[in-house]
């Protein structure tokens, strides 16, 4: 148990810069709470005590602003930046290495009983106000962009940014280090480029006929 404590507070200061010491990330980091809650709950609701799971799980949410389903399954290493407003559903699954903003929604679209929450690879990177609806998969190294809203598969290591999501170009390296949103691809910007690049080549060849 222990272990895993040092190595949250670890990702802490790997994570964010303005951590200055190990009292103040243990006092001061709501996300940090929250996990460490949600491993509680997540113990008792895996023992079937779901009304004592729920319980933990309200009192975190009250404190924190972030609101965790115990009986999401969340990976080593999870971060969360801030974190006010944050909702994960209860068959949500997030692997190692995760890193998500403020206000971000993993949501279900089904009142089946049934898989109905996202599915987060290894080094995803989802940025502030995103919405992911659905038992969609997020591929390992992908990034979703502030703001977007995830309805469907991405790939590994692409960038999805946009109402509803598009994807962009994948990355190059297979590690996600931050999501710098003024760098990420436009795909509507990429499109009406590329339109108007063959616009220009037709128009050009228009006047070399006009002329021959």
């Amino acid at each position: 148990m222990f272990r895993h404590i040092n190595e949250d507070i670890r990702t802490v200061f790997n994570e964010d810069p303005a951590a200055k010491n190990k009292f103040e990330v243990i006092c001061c980091y709501p996300g940090l709470h929250a996990i460490w809650a949600h491993r509680i709950a997540h113990w008792f609701y895996k023992r079937k005590e779901f009304t004592t799971a729920r319980i933990i799980s309200h009192m975190s949410r009250f404190i924190t602003g972030i609101e965790i389903h115990p009986g999401a399954k969340i990976g080593r290493r999870f971060f969360i930046d801030h974190g006010m407003g944050i909702v994960i559903g209860e068959t949500t699954e997030i692997g190692d290495d995760v890193l998500i903003y403020q206000g971000v929604v993993l949501g279900g679209t089904s009142s089946e009983k049934k898989k109905r929450h996202p599915t987060l690879g290894d080094r995803v990177v989802v940025g502030a106000g995103a919405i992911v609806l659905g038992a969609v998969n997020i591929g390992d190294d992908a990034r979703v962009g502030a703001g977007s809203v995830v309805i469907s598969d991405v790939p590994a290591g692409a960038t999805i940014v946009g109402v509803p999501g598009r994807i962009g170009k994948k990355e190059k390296s297979p590690h996600v280090q931050a999501l710098e949103h003024g760098k990420l691809p436009d795909p509507i910007a990429e499109a009406i480029n590329a339109v108007r690049q063959e616009q220009a080549i037709l128009e050009e060849r228009i006047k070399k006929l006009e002329k021959g």
